[in-house]
């Protein structure tokens, strides 16, 4: 795996199409989820995209926000791996370079998330708490889950 962490600035106009492609074949396509992916935070200051390639395929991505934009904490969105990659542990793969990246921008800041229920024990696997109920974001049950450094 090749992994990259960018600025919105920093990204070619080919990894910006790819990045967005993934997340629409996760998140809108494979789960039948129509919900505003352009929500102009991608290109705000404090925002980081995480990219991973296999063999120049962008097979992985995560979506890095400084505190303040989704939550007052740091936070994490728009995890997301091929499908076809999936049952590899690139997921947690991307998840622990994802939090790699979040303490090297942010060091010893607490990261917020909000997770689909059916994940709720993969992130409770690297220390993430619900700190929430369920609830419903775009007719999908998600739960607040808080790292605390």
């Amino acid at each position: 795996m090749h992994w990259l962490c960018l600025k919105f600035s920093e990204l070619s106009t080919t990894q910006l199409y790819q990045l967005l492609k993934l997340r629409v074949d996760v998140f809108v396509v494979e789960q039948n989820c129509p919900y505003p992916e352009l929500d102009d935070k991608d290109h705000q200051a404090g925002v980081y995209h995480l990219l991973g390639y296999q063999d120049d395929q962008l097979v992985a991505c995560a979506r890095l926000l400084a505190p303040g934009i989704s939550y007052a904490q740091v936070s994490l969105g728009r995890i997301a791996t091929a499908q076809k990659q999936r049952q590899h542990g690139l997921g947690k793969q991307l998840l622990s370079t994802a939090l790699a990246q979040c303490e090297q921008h942010w060091p010893q800041q607490d990261i917020q998330i909000g997770a689909q229920v059916y994940l709720l024990n993969f992130y409770k696997g690297f220390g993430f708490k619900r700190h929430s109920q369920d609830y419903l974001e775009d007719d999908i049950p998600h739960v607040d889950m808080l790292l605390t450094k």
